[in-house]
């Protein structure tokens, strides 16, 4: 991709470049796709959706049908494509990052990527038709032809998509969630891949609070306040500086002239960022801060915490990069939220070649529809040449733990789980990883215990909800010693 496949660097989160090949992307001599709704839309003839109920959407959560007035707001309908586009697209990817081949490097634009690997516009138009017949609206096609945004009710999801919407209450917190796979009329099932947001379980920021540190004044020097020792030795805290030499960063990789975006719902205060650039001696340069759609301020001091630590790093780890964040609002009724929302913006509108996105959401809780719109996604990325870094938090699959026991659990009690927005073969996944003064302080036969206990194969395995996927082609030179 743009800023990944040159000299790059992608080390705890952020992916910065060196070099970059950005070419603009050329039409390939390809014929219009052809139609796919070959019969009437029959409100009798109906497919089912498997896979696309919330875990928490049962019994003991359940507080009542949700009022047929209530709206239910930015909900998708997924496009797939045909198995010959999906054919073609493959191809051109393979290509893409094949130096032999003439269309190496000749990235899409999100439009080219539409008319190429979309629907035929008749069958976009057929859909939103029947959308329009179902009483929806603000309907809205993207630019990739892969998603159709629209408004509704909860009375009108359940007429649509025979599947009621109730409240949940879970751990305190209030949500609405469909009880029923949802179904769609045959006759579009060749175009229409699934419903996505017809919950509003949200993903989750994967950072962590760890401590505070102070500077000196007169010296400049920094003192972490949370260094503390445990059997595994004496943790510190960590500077750029410290970044920069712990992971051998060449004094080469400033990222100049490559844009970073970054996925956030909330807006920052923009002096964070300016002190934090100036404690630790980085050059003025400030965030763009990109609205898509209303401003919604500050939303919480946690939100604000994982927008101002990706902003403040990614400039950090590449100080001269353009960082871009995107920022998009999530209302109660909002179905898909504004960290999708601004995936969607970044791709769609091609914002910067290198995206970070710092949210985790657990396969079986994004069900088939919600890892496939991230798959689908990631995949239109990498055809436009976008680095997408995905965070993979720092508990495994004790993340993925009902939310009553993951808070500080260390080791998944509940089973294997991943999130699914940094599952796909199309983003590079990052997760917390420790670093100490020697290469391992902890003796071998303790490591050996450990790798017993998360075997690295164990996420491969397959889960509900899992979209099974190929290895893709820019991985055939990587072989673990396993495979060696």
């Amino acid at each position: 991709m743009k800023g990944f496949l040159a000299q790059s660097l992608s080390v705890a989160g952020v992916v910065t470049a060196g070099a970059s090949l950005c070419l603009s992307g050329v039409v390939l001599g390809q014929a219009s796709p052809q139609a796919r709704i070959a019969e009437a839309i029959q409100s009798d003839r109906t497919v089912t959706l498997r896979g696309n109920v919330h875990p928490m959407a049962r019994a003991e959560n359940d507080r009542g049908l949700l009022a047929a007035q209530q709206p239910i707001t930015r909900m998708h309908l997924l496009l797939q494509r045909s198995a010959a586009q999906e054919n073609a697209l493959r191809q051109l990817m393979a290509q893409q990052l094949d130096p032999t081949s003439p269309k190496f490097h000749s990235w899409l634009t999100p439009q080219q990527f539409g008319e190429q690997f979309g629907p035929a516009d008749s069958d976009v138009q057929a859909v939103k038709d029947w959308l329009s017949s179902q009483g929806f609206g603000n309907l809205k096609v993207n630019n990739g032809k892969t998603l159709i945004e629209f408004n509704g009710t909860s009375g009108q999801v359940r007429n649509a998509f025979r599947s009621e919407v109730h409240r949940l209450s879970v751990n305190g917190e209030e949500h609405f969630a469909n009880m029923q796979e949802p179904q769609i009329p045959a006759a579009l099932a060749p175009v229409v891949g699934g419903v996505v947001g017809l919950h509003n379980f949200r993903p989750k920021p994967m950072v962590r609070r760890i401590g505070k540190f102070q500077r000196n004044a007169s010296t400049g020097e920094i003192t972490p306040l949370f260094t503390y020792t445990d059997v595994n030795g004496t943790f510190f805290g960590v500077g750029p500086g410290d970044f920069a030499k712990i992971y051998n960063v060449p004094s080469t990789f400033t990222g100049t002239g490559i844009g970073i975006a970054i996925v956030a719902r909330t807006n920052i205060n923009i002096q964070d960022v300016r002190d934090f650039r100036t404690i630790f001696g980085l050059a003025p340069k400030d965030p763009q801060i990109i609205l898509n759609g209303a401003d919604p301020g500050i939303v919480s001091s946690g939100e604000e915490t994982e927008a101002d630590l990706d902003t403040e790093w990614s400039g950090a780890v590449a100080p001269d990069a353009d960082i871009k964040l995107v920022v998009s609002e999530t209302v109660q009724t909002d179905g898909t939220d504004g960290v999708d929302a601004s995936a969607i913006y970044i791709v769609d509108n091609n914002i910067a070649p290198v995206m970070s996105e710092s949210f985790g959401s657990c396969e079986a809780g994004l069900g088939t529809a919600g890892n496939l719109f991230y798959s689908t996604l990631w995949q239109q990325a990498a055809a436009e040449g976008i680095t997408v870094v995905v965070s993979a938090g720092d508990n495994g699959a004790a993340a993925c733990d009902p939310p009553s026991n993951n808070a500080t659990e260390s080791a998944a009690s509940q089973g294997i789980g991943v999130s699914g927005i940094a599952s796909t073969p199309y983003n590079v996944a990052m997760g917390g990883r420790p670093v100490t003064r020697q290469h391992s302080g902890v003796p071998a036969r303790e490591l050996r215990a450990r790798r017993r206990h998360y075997p690295s194969r164990a996420i491969f395995r397959r889960l509900p909800g899992m979209i099974p996927a190929r290895r893709p082609v820019y991985q055939d030179a990587v072989r673990s010693p396993a495979r060696a």
